[in-house]
């Protein structure tokens, strides 16, 4: 990754983004050697994290977005040992959730099944893989399907806005355990939620 030398201290090239492949440099909005390059659109979030090779960006405008979370090592106490991991999945001041989430909960695939695909009306949700590894299958409002594969062992937070239909797939002999926080709590009398099919999705490929 390399860096970038701007007036205002030391920032870094954002990765490949890991759906349209566009660089983003941070710096000044609007040309020159420290704007914003290879991204078309206003980015409403940008949130510098504690790691210093990483920032998080994306919109409100309804785009898919997916973001690598913060992982620390945590140790013992007593003798500072490693002793696991602690993972960042959402903070009130990190600006990524636009609406603060009023539901979460745990949702878990079994090996070779598949949830969904349907899309939710109004409400905007977030997943994170916690354990074991899924395919998130959603499609843009223009009718393409994005394939993103979610791992435990490397943390990443997707947002599917509201109206895009999203599916999750467990390609693994092990079953799979998905983090999921929602901006609008599920109610039993709503109707908020519609299936759909996707019809030129060949389900039977096993994706790695």
């Amino acid at each position: 990754m390399k860096k970038e030398k701007n007036p205002f201290g030391e920032l870094n090239l954002f990765r490949n983004d890991q759906l349209n492949h566009k660089k983003l440099k941070i710096g000044f909005i609007g040309g020159g050697p420290n704007s914003f390059i290879g991204y078309t659109h206003k980015s409403e979030i940008i949130s510098f994290t504690p790691n210093p090779k990483l920032i998080m960006s994306g919109d409100y405008s309804g785009s898919i977005n997916l973001w690598d979370l913060e992982k620390h090592e945590t140790k013992d106490t007593l003798d500072s040992h490693i002793n696991g991991e602690l993972t960042v999945v959402w903070r009130d001041w990190d600006n990524l959730i636009k609406d603060h989430p009023k539901m979460v909960y745990i949702n878990s695939i079994n090996p070779g099944e598949k949830k969904g695909p349907h899309l939710h009306k109004k409400r905007t949700t977030y997943f994170s893989c916690i354990r074991g590894k899924i395919l998130l299958i959603a499609q843009e409002i223009d009718g393409t399907l994005r394939e993103m594969i979610l791992d435990s062992k490397k943390p990443q937070l997707a947002c599917i806005p509201n109206g895009i239909a999203a599916a999750l797939v467990n390609h693994d002999s092990n079953p799979a355990t998905v983090l999921v926080l929602a901006d609008i709590a599920w109610r039993p009398d709503d109707d908020e939620m519609e299936n759909v099919s996707f019809e030129e999705y060949d389900w039977k490929i096993q994706k790695k």
